[in-house]
């Protein structure tokens, strides 16, 4: 912690204004590593996790920017790299984020990628190799990626299908560095912080977090995130009953199946 103190002095930046990141292994020395040789970033883990924090907490302590995108499926390659728009009678040409984050050298963050089309991503290959060129078509420009320009990406291999992965020409230009929900003191850690709950509270949704996870390979398709955990933390700080909170926050959002949902409920009344 007294790293990164000085760390964040050096920038010149409050520790408040840092995300609030707990680390659980090597994940920040891979990253700088990643970094330092230009290497690109592969982030696998379930939804809720905690990968784009961690981006944005690396990002801020290393002092860099990041641009990041929200792949979903109607993503084109035009939508990365830029495309010509009509402005007050002029056709103009303007950056699409990734173009940005090349000509900026800034942290690219493509979060979610297997939501974009399979020929979208196509665009960032030339950027993931020795290379680390962006070649932009429609301008006639071959753009070289500064040294300060990262590219990273994430997905949720619990989505994987014929239909929506990344294909192993993709995968295999990337180091890749795996996410799992925190271990459950970790867990308690981060929802007291950021729930503003005391720490019983927090251990009873940690608890009610880790039982309906064990649903997971019986009928419930995505589990509870501790983002969740945290949100029903927040309503619990509100005022609201711990029951209906996590009721609201954590049944509703992740199953709408009746018998997945009284089962959870059960769960709920047994925790609280």
């Amino acid at each position: 912690m007294e790293s990164q103190a000085k760390e964040i002095q050096k920038l010149n930046f409050s520790e408040k204004d840092v995300p609030y990141y707990l680390p659980s292994g090597d994940e920040e020395s891979v990253f700088q590593a990643a970094y330092r040789r230009k290497l690109p970033l592969l982030l696998k883990g379930p939804t809720g996790c905690g990968k784009t924090r961690f981006v944005r907490y690396m990002a801020h302590r290393m002092g860099r920017s990041v641009v990041t995108v929200a792949c979903h499926d109607d993503l084109t390659a035009g939508d990365l790299v830029g495309r010509y728009l009509v402005k007050g009678g002029e056709t103009v040409w303007i950056d699409g984020p990734l173009t940005h984050a090349v000509r900026t050298g800034a942290i690219c963050y493509l979060d979610e990628i297997v939501e974009a089309r399979q020929d979208t991503t196509v665009v960032i290959h030339p950027l993931t190799d020795d290379r680390r060129i962006l070649p932009v078509e429609k301008t006639g420009e071959t753009l070289q990626a500064p040294d300060a320009f990262m590219l990273v990406i994430s997905f949720n291999p619990g989505y994987q299908s014929l239909l929506k992965d990344l294909k192993a020409s993709t995968k295999q230009r990337f180091v890749a560095l795996e996410f799992d929900f925190p271990e459950a003191e970790r867990e308690v850690e981060i929802i007291v912080h950021e729930g503003g709950v005391d720490e019983k509270t927090a251990r009873s949704l940690v608890l009610l977090g880790g039982k309906i996870r064990n649903l997971k390979d019986k009928g419930l398709e995505e589990t509870v995130s501790t983002r969740l955990l945290v949100y029903a933390a927040q309503l619990i700080d509100e005022g609201i009953p711990h029951r209906r909170a996590c009721e609201i926050a954590v049944l509703h959002p992740i199953t709408d199946e009746p018998e997945v949902k009284r089962g959870i409920a059960e769960l709920i009344t047994s925790v609280f």
